[in-house]
């Protein structure tokens, strides 16, 4: 029998190209690529998307360093600050403050640079967050040492009071009077113990291990935070459209 013209016999042999079911969509804008298109950081893009984005990109740069510097150092004025205040306020000496010093520093620096990250702005963060932290430790051993000082200094009696009993002779030199530390010596050796101090709590086993490894933990945020970000761009990709059986 022969077959009728309008017979609707499926054609197996006919290709159908379908480009819009196929078509990858940009991570940038959302649309529909049409046409060749790039991959950026592991992502469809479109060409007008990645052409913008190449040119967005943050770039390195002396000043862009300089203002990451600054605000770093703001940064970790402020979680010194922190962690003083909150450490004299509670009677509290918490290492967890350690995290938000860190945080604060690598966001900060990020900030200031524009975006632009790399090993010398980690290696700032991690220097700027242990010294935050570190020497932290020196105004709160000083008010610590300072309260538990002033009720025995109350205590002795004071020096042509009356009623003090005198036990040395009347004719005995007055001892030499010890030389004074300079001011500027004086801070060098406090900034030196305060930076050695999340090791010299190693005395106390337990207590200085969590210490040093809550605050190792805190220089890997500031760490992690200021890793450059590449724009890694692959392509021009060749769009291929699906072949749909019909």
């Amino acid at each position: 029998m022969a077959e009728q013209p309008g017979s609707s016999t499926p054609q197996f042999t006919t290709a159908e190209y379908s480009d819009r079911a196929a078509a990858p969509t940009c991570r940038a804008c959302a649309q529909k690529i049409t046409g060749d298109y790039y991959r950026v950081n592991g992502a469809p893009t479109c060409a007008d998307c990645t052409r913008r984005l190449q040119q967005e990109a943050p770039q390195d740069s002396h000043q862009a360093f300089v203002r990451a510097l600054l605000f770093g150092v703001g940064a970790a004025l402020l979680g010194f600050l922190i962690y003083v205040v909150f450490a004299l306020t509670t009677g509290l000496v918490i290492g967890f403050v350690s995290l938000a010093v860190g945080y604060l520093v690598g966001k900060a620096m990020i900030l200031g640079s524009g975006g632009v990250g790399g090993r010398r702005y980690q290696i700032a963060a991690v220097v700027l967050t242990y010294m935050a932290v570190s020497l932290a430790a020196v105004p709160i051993a000083i008010t610590v040492h300072a309260k538990h000082k002033s009720p025995e200094t109350q205590t002795q009696p004071l020096a042509g009071d009356a009623a003090a009993p005198s036990t040395a002779p009347a004719d005995s030199a007055a001892p030499a009077p010890k030389p004074r530390m300079g001011l500027g010596k004086a801070l060098g050796m406090l900034t030196l113990v305060g930076l050695a101090s999340p090791f010299l709590e190693l005395a106390d086993p337990m207590h200085g291990i969590i210490g040093l490894i809550i605050l190792l933990v805190g220089i890997r945020i500031a760490w992690q935070l200021t890793a450059a970000r590449p724009l890694a761009v692959s392509g021009p990709i060749a769009e291929r459209p699906a072949v749909a059986a019909g």
